[in-house]
């Protein structure tokens, strides 16, 4: 996290009482999306309200590229350039199959027309890119990690 993300999450933990300031214990920041055009969409939306979930591959996890999300983590949500622009925290991890997303998940996403169609053809894109990329073979049945999150602080609350 750089200094500007670090000086961020500060001042909403400064908002807090000692008690609740406690029970955040992981934290992150950085941008939504890999392009500059959609990372700003998705900063608006998070902003807005609009988009309150996200999603990616389990192999991220599982291969040990990241780490597992989990509830009560605190992410400064950054545009493209990396100045903050909110802070979310995570109120729901879950786990299930690409072919399962539903609508209402896709709604959550709050990204193109909200709608499951939308969803599952952008994503289908975009995470088969990321299995070309890492040379195996994207499916239906891959497993995406969904976590759902909320707004918990942006310089205009």
């Amino acid at each position: 996290m750089d200094d500007k993300a670090k000086r961020y999450l500060r001042q909403y933990l400064e908002t807090l009482g000692n008690n609740k300031r406690k029970k955040y214990i992981s934290f992150s920041s950085g941008y939504f999306c890999a392009d500059e055009k959609n990372a700003e969409i998705c900063s608006d939306l998070i902003l807005k309200g609009i988009k309150t979930a996200s999603c990616s591959m389990k192999y991220w996890y599982s291969e040990g590229e990241e780490i597992m999300p989990v509830v009560g983590h605190l992410h400064v949500v950054t545009d493209w350039q990396g100045n903050p622009t909110s802070i979310i925290e995570t109120i729901s991890v879950t786990e299930c199959r690409f072919c399962e997303i539903d609508e209402e998940f896709a709604e959550w996403e709050g990204e193109g027309d909200r709608s499951l169609e939308w969803w599952h053809k952008s994503h289908w894109e975009f995470f088969s890119k990321e299995c070309e990329e890492l040379d195996i073979e994207p499916s239906e049945n891959m497993l995406i990690v969904k976590e759902i999150f909320r707004v918990v602080y942006n310089l205009n609350s």
